[in-house]
C-alpha cells in the first residue's frame, strides 16, 4: 500500500503503540525515518530502532520504545511540514519545544538534526517534527 507521508505514518506508530503500551513497533524503512530515529535515540526519546531485511526484499525497521515508570517518554509527537505544506524556518527563527524541554527535528543541508544542533551549525531548514 502507498503512503504519502511516510514520516507522519512512523510517528502515527510510535504514537499509537505507546498508547497501547507495546514494547516496540515496526515500520517500512528509509533513509529519512533511520536520520529521524537516531535523533531520538540520541536525545533519549526511545531506547533504540534495529533494520530489518526480509526475504522479499523489503526493509523494515524495529523501533524500541522508552518508558519511564510505566509512563511512556514521548509526551507528545506531532508533524510539523507535511507533503502538502511545507514548513521552513531560518537559524533565527527555529521555535523552541516547551521552552527548551522538548526538541524541533529539522531537515537541514548538513543533514537531520536537533534544533540546537542547528542552531550550533548555523543553519535553518524543514522543520519535521516537535517533540516532547
Amino acid at each position: 500500500m502507498s503512503v504519502n507521508d511516510p514520516l507522519g505514518d512512523m510517528l502515527t506508530r510510535i504514537r499509537n503503540a505507546q498508547s497501547r503500551g507495546r514494547t516496540s513497533v515496526s515500520s517500512p524503512s528509509s533513509k529519512l525515518r533511520v536520520r529521524v530515529l537516531d535523533v531520538l535515540q540520541a536525545e533519549g526519546y526511545i531506547r533504540g530502532y534495529s533494520e530489518v531485511e526480509h526475504s522479499n526484499g523489503t526493509a523494515e525497521v524495529q523501533i524500541e520504545l522508552k518508558y519511564a515508570e510505566g509512563t511512556p517518554v514521548i509526551r507528545e509527537i506531532q508533524r510539523v511540514s507535511t507533503p502538502g505544506r511545507r514548513v521552513y524556518t531560518s537559524v533565527k527563527s527555529i521555535p523552541v519545544v516547551h521552552k527548551g524541554l522538548g526538541v524541533s527535528i529539522l531537515s537541514t543541508p548538513k543533514g537531520v538534526m536537533a534544533d540546537y544542533d542547528a542552531r550550533e551549525h548555523n543553519v535553518g531548514g524543514e522543520v519535521l517534527c516537535r517533540v516532547f
